[in-house]
């Protein structure tokens, strides 16, 4: 049985930083792509970042280059989300995904695989 745990979402002043990891297990975490997304109340989900299985090549979306990164940790078959200089528009439900299927980084429909999500909020 697949599990994609999402944790480390919390309240943060904008500005601020905060991490959000998701630990997998029952899959062969160092074959599949993985990736962030998020969901904004009233909104659709919206890809963040991505990373590939060896993370030697990594994806954003451009409202959060240069203040997010994401990285993996296959040993411990965790994916992170580095999150500095928040904004209040950064305020979402957090997933992380694995990618079993073949497509865009960016597209739902790449990811069979999702988390239960965490919830990130930044304060004006």
């Amino acid at each position: 049985q697949v599990q994609l745990v999402e944790s480390g979402g919390g309240l943060v002043q904008a500005g601020g930083s905060l991490r959000v990891s998701c630990a997998a297990s029952g899959l062969t975490f160092v074959t599949y792509a993985m990736g962030w997304f998020r969901q904004a109340p009233g909104k659709a989900r919206e890809f963040v970042a991505a990373i590939t299985w060896s993370g030697g090549s990594t994806y954003y979306t451009d409202s959060v280059k240069g203040r997010f990164t994401i990285s993996r940790d296959n040993a411990k078959n965790t994916v992170y989300l580095q999150m500095n200089s928040l904004k209040p528009e950064d305020t979402a439900v957090y997933y992380c995904a694995a990618r079993g299927n073949r497509g865009d980084y960016e597209r739902e429909t790449s990811y069979n695989y999702w988390g239960q999500g965490t919830q990130v909020t930044v304060s004006s």
